[in-house]
């Protein structure tokens, strides 16, 4: 009998042991959103994130391994027409609901996305605090939504992320054997740029990007466009990339579908926008593309998280909205700006302001352009400017050499003609190729001066 006894407590022990030790395999799911803009010409990025969080929260991940970064002024912005509600979808119900206040306002800053990244909670200067303290077998996940260059995406407070710096963090990350694998998102004009020639393969990472490194990604759920949206709203609600594998991740079986599958769907519905579209690319260890989504995002669960999100009627019937049209990230702010003009009193003193408003944007955008001509003139000659400042490198080559000499580099155009806007980093490129091209510093700070006083 107590023979028996000890050989029962063994067997119990062992079974004990084995679940551990599978439960240990299978990891903790982790998950960095990031949203880098503000203001509410920008809503769909935060909406985007936002959509995002309730799609992960759904899959079963736990508050306390998601981390979000929103400027946090959308939701009850005055221009808002439903207040405390964000949709990202025409047929969609409020994402808003239930989604952590991480870091917000000035807090989203490059050093603090980096420093959650590594885990590294001496890095961060206020926020809530989370970091990814992942271990060897967890799961990772980042997603990321908003404007960007070639080589950079914005952030709405402080220095921008410059790709290089990304890309070393994601090694130093790999090196501290503190995850098991990675996927990444990124919805960014040349977005691509990013990676290509960057991030080498090995790391344990997996990338789509809404773009190629020279392209702009697309906006969608626009006002006056098909399918058409709420008629309060004057703001674009969604981007094309985003809104894409999200209602893709809502509608299937995460626990069947793959990662592969979701891009192919992403990519030929980003790419059916008619004339307005970009091309979705991927980087990094392509083997794991054959992974299950729900590695990452978790399955449908049945928390009481599940009650509190609704998908939009498009998930729920089973079909994904044939988008066919979209705006070009870069044009999505003008959108929202001539939408404010026709849409106020005649006459009223509304009507005057966003009229003014728009006059200065298309002014500040000539002005960009100008100056950027003009200084490509100076250094390379009229016959040679353009040509050296749009050059694009081949696939696999990343976009510059010296990356403290591109940063050195905008430090000097901003000093003297102003600081970069969204619309401004489309140059990235430009200043890139003056670096490639071997201008010193101070050639590039004579012409500067030159061109823009």
């Amino acid at each position: 009998m107590a023979h028996r006894m000890v050989n029962m407590v063994v067997i119990l022990v062992s079974l004990f042991v084995l679940g551990a030790s599978e439960n240990d395999d299978q990891g903790t799911k982790w998950a960095v959103l990031v949203a880098g803009s503000n203001d509410y010409d920008n809503y769909r990025h935060q909406a985007d994130v936002c959509h995002a969080y309730q799609i992960l929260k759904k899959g079963g991940l736990k508050d306390e391994n998601i981390i979000v970064f929103m400027y946090d002024d959308i939701a009850y912005n005055e221009e808002n027409p439903r207040p405390g509600v964000i949709i990202n979808n025409p047929r969609g119900g409020n994402v808003y609901q239930g989604v952590p206040k991480d870091y917000t306002g000035d807090n989203v800053t490059t050093s603090n996305l980096l420093a959650v990244i590594l885990g590294n909670e001496g890095g961060l200067k206020g926020g809530s605090g989370k970091v990814v303290n992942s271990g060897p077998n967890d799961h990772i996940f980042i997603y990321y939504a908003d404007h960007g260059g070639p080589g950079v995406l914005s952030m709405p407070s402080g220095d921008d992320l410059y790709a290089k710096d990304f890309i070393e963090a994601l090694k130093q990350k790999h090196a501290s054997g503190t995850y098991k694998s990675m996927v990444i998102y990124v919805e960014a004009c040349e977005a691509g740029s990013i990676f290509d020639g960057l991030l080498p393969k090995g790391l344990n990472i997996y990338v789509t990007t809404a773009s190629n490194p020279s392209e702009s990604s697309y906006a969608t759920y626009c006002p006056g466009t098909d399918p058409a949206v709420p008629s309060e709203y004057n703001t674009c609600l969604g981007d094309l990339y985003s809104v894409s594998w999200m209602e893709d991740s809502d509608q299937q079986n995460r626990q069947t579908e793959t990662l592969e599958k979701q891009y192919q769907v992403v990519k030929n519905r980003t790419s059916n926008a008619e004339e307005d579209s970009s091309h979705v690319m991927e980087y990094g260890d392509i083997n794991l593309s054959g992974e299950f989504l729900a590695v990452y995002m978790g399955a449908t669960s049945n928390s009481k998280h599940q009650g509190k999100y609704t998908p939009s009627m498009d998930a729920q019937e089973g079909s994904l909205t044939y988008l066919t049209s979209a705006a070009d990230q870069h044009q999505a702010d003008l959108v929202y700006l001539k939408e404010k003009w026709l849409r106020a009193p005649e006459g009223s003193k509304e009507k005057n302001e966003a009229r003014n408003k728009l006059d200065e944007e298309m002014s500040h955008r000539k002005h960009v352009d100008s100056n950027i001509r003009a200084i490509g003139d100076i250094l390379f000659g009229a016959q040679n400017g353009a040509v050296v400042l749009n050059t694009i490198r081949p696939a696999g080559k990343p976009l510059v050499d010296d990356w403290d000499c591109l940063k050195t580099t905008v430090k000097i155009y901003t000093s003297h003609c102003g600081l970069l806007s969204t619309y401004g980093k489309k140059y990235m490129r430009a200043f890139a190729n003056i670096c490639n091209a071997g201008i010193h510093e101070d050639h590039m700070a004579q012409a500067s001066s030159q061109a823009c006083t």
